[in-house]
């Protein structure tokens, strides 16, 4: 999942693959705007099938807190530890596969 959002986020954005390591902050490190993150949720949602809640942008900062979410709400990957209680209520609600 990681490779293919760095590819996303790379052919999108015009961002150099080097700049988007793991611990890139995607506002901050990579230069996107609110919109742009926005819309990269908007294409793991239609590529993917899942649905990130609102309040997705408030718990995820950095690239690959990003992969991690989206691994868990396809059912890839655990819970990812970082998130808040409340923000997994809504994840799971919206998303079936990341029980």
């Amino acid at each position: 999942m990681f490779r293919w959002i760095v590819k996303v986020i790379r052919d999108e954005y015009g961002i150099e693959e080097a700049r988007l390591t793991r611990h890139a902050q995607l506002e901050t490190g990579l230069g996107l705007g609110l919109e742009q993150v926005e819309e990269v949720l908007g294409i793991l949602d239609v590529s993917f099938g899942i649905r990130f809640p609102s309040g997705t942008l408030d718990e995820v900062l950095r690239l690959e807190e990003l992969c991690m979410v989206a691994s868990w709400l396809k059912g890839l990957y655990k819970r990812p530890e970082f998130i808040s209680d409340g923000f997994e209520a809504s994840c799971r609600s919206a998303n079936p596969g990341a029980a």
